[in-house]
């Protein structure tokens, strides 16, 4: 049972940089490898040196997926995984985490044995059917998915900070909804939005830049400077006015779409919103430059859930979606930019996406809830101090923080709501689903797609773990095999890999 101790965690839990430079020296990993990942590396050189040796040890679950997985896949080249529980609870000092626990060793056993069952193999990811761990990623995928923005400190406000700062001249004339601009993270989209600001002078500006905005650099030099004064990496020290990580090429993706598409990083269930300009993501949103309803509803199907969760990792029981595997490596029913948009199957999805978006904004927020609020915050306030071109935004930032305080309206979240999976939602699904499908069968002639898979997501809930005594349990491991097996077949060929 090696120590679980992510990568972003070793320097705040005592190992010192002398230390793991020379780890890194001493093990050819990938540096965001977790620590148990060395254990793995340990055991696998051992039995290089002395085949008869098998070793078992414990693991995050999340050594199934990212860097972590590297030490598997070096495993099964120079031996092989002979046994695994791919995720189980394990109660560790008294919490409950979730684990994976891997038998390895020289390619000589003959019996696998997967999570209790007898298989024929077990991939790196510890699964079987499609090796996914295979899967590359596609050209025609990339500078579409991104992390949001990283911070690195206080600069985000609530919105009545937001509005003052919003209120405040400048000697420059400059308006300061240049750099004040609405902000979410990842409870944004899985609760109730929050009415957050942030301060944002962009990915370059210099100090003097920022200056022309004097009331958000003071306010940022009140509250970030001495936070980031205590850095251990100096240009983020230096640069204390700018995130740390403002991702320029995600703004220069999004900057001309009306809106853009968002998934929490990590989440019970994987859930898509639409975001619009100038809403600033935090890194803990995963951001699309798409504005297409066609794109958000192929994302939302059970097709990209399945992919996304063998190709993702998971935080204890929660998924957690990473671009580079779960988008880059996707293969849609048409390549992005090669989209068919006057085919009927490319319509159908669109429709089918849009009627879902509407009818949650609809569940989300009812008019005849919200208008009432709505009227109350006009008949108080008519924001004529906030400058014309941010009013909009202020006075739906105050609605919203209003409405996160009625009894009613606090319940209605997108995790309330797919908890729940009321009988309109269901149905929204399985038309979705089934475009997806059709698309997909339209394109791939190959892949046998059967539009009636998606009685069985419904039936099941697409992406919700089953119990194995479940009346459809083996039928819903069936179509799942057949997908992801059509998945993989399809991203190889468009890479130009025989399968």
């Amino acid at each position: 049972n090696p120590p679980f101790l992510g990568s972003k965690l070793f320097r705040k839990w005592g190992l010192i940089e002398p230390y793991l430079q020379a780890l890194f020296s001493a093990y050819d990993l990938p540096k965001t490898s977790d620590l148990c990942c060395y254990w793995f590396e340990l055991g696998r050189r051992a039995i290089e040196k002395k085949p008869d040796t098998r070793a078992g040890l414990l693991a995050t679950q999340g050594i199934r997926g990212g860097d972590n997985r590297t030490v598997l896949e070096r495993i099964k080249k120079s031996g092989d995984i002979f046994m695994a529980w791919s995720d189980r609870e394990w109660v560790l000092d008294g919490a409950a985490v979730r684990v994976s626990m891997v038998g390895f060793g020289s390619d000589a056993q003959a019996e696998r044995m997967l999570n209790g069952k007898r298989v024929t193999a077990i991939s790196p990811d510890l699964e079987i059917g499609a090796d996914l761990t295979t899967a590359v990623s596609l050209p025609s995928n990339a500078s579409i998915g991104f992390m949001g923005d990283t911070k690195g400190g206080s600069f985000d406000v609530e919105w009545e900070k937001a509005r003052s700062l919003l209120e405040q001249p400048s000697s420059s004339g400059r308006s300061n909804t240049d750099v004040v601009v609405p902000w979410v993270n990842g409870l944004d989209l899985t609760r109730r939005p929050r009415s957050m600001w942030i301060v944002d002078f962009g990915t370059d500006a210099k100090l003097r830049d920022a200056s022309r905005y004097e009331a958000p650099l003071h306010h940022v030099e009140q509250h970030v400077k001495a936070e980031r004064a205590e850095n251990r990496r100096a240009l983020y020290a230096e640069r204390w006015w700018l995130h740390v990580e403002p991702r320029p090429e995600l703004r220069k993706q999004v900057a001309e779409l009306p809106r853009f598409l968002g998934t929490p990083r990590v989440t019970k269930h994987r859930l898509f919103a639409w975001l619009r300009r100038p809403t600033l993501p935090d890194s803990q949103v995963i951001v699309f430059a798409r504005s297409d309803d066609y794109f958000f509803g192929v994302l939302h199907s059970a097709i990209h859930e399945l992919w996304a969760l063998r190709q993702g990792t998971q935080l204890e029981d929660r998924p957690r979606y990473t671009p580079t595997t779960c988008l880059e490596t996707f293969p849609l029913p048409w390549p992005p930019a090669k989209e068919k948009t006057s085919h009927p199957e490319y319509k159908a999805i669109a429709a089918a996406a849009k009627d879902l978006d509407t009818q949650r904004e609809r569940w989300l927020n009812p008019p005849e809830w919200l208008d009432p609020i709505a009227k109350r915050i006009d008949a108080a306030d008519d924001f004529a101090d906030v400058p014309k071109e941010a009013r909009a935004l202020i006075r739906h930032s105050a609605i919203m923080a209003a409405a996160a305080q009625d009894p009613k309206l606090k319940k209605r979240t997108l995790t309330n709501l797919y908890n729940e999976r009321p009988t309109w939602l269901c149905l929204a699904h399985e038309r979705l689903d089934r475009a997806v499908l059709a698309a997909y069968a339209a394109t791939d002639r190959k892949g046998g797609w059967d539009e009636s898979w998606a009685e069985v997501w419904i039936d099941t809930g697409a992406g919700q773990p089953l119990p194995a005594d479940h009346p459809l349990a083996t039928r819903r491991a069936e179509v799942d095999q057949l997908v992801l097996a059509n998945l993989l077949r399809l991203n190889l060929a468009r890479a130009g890999i025989q399968s």
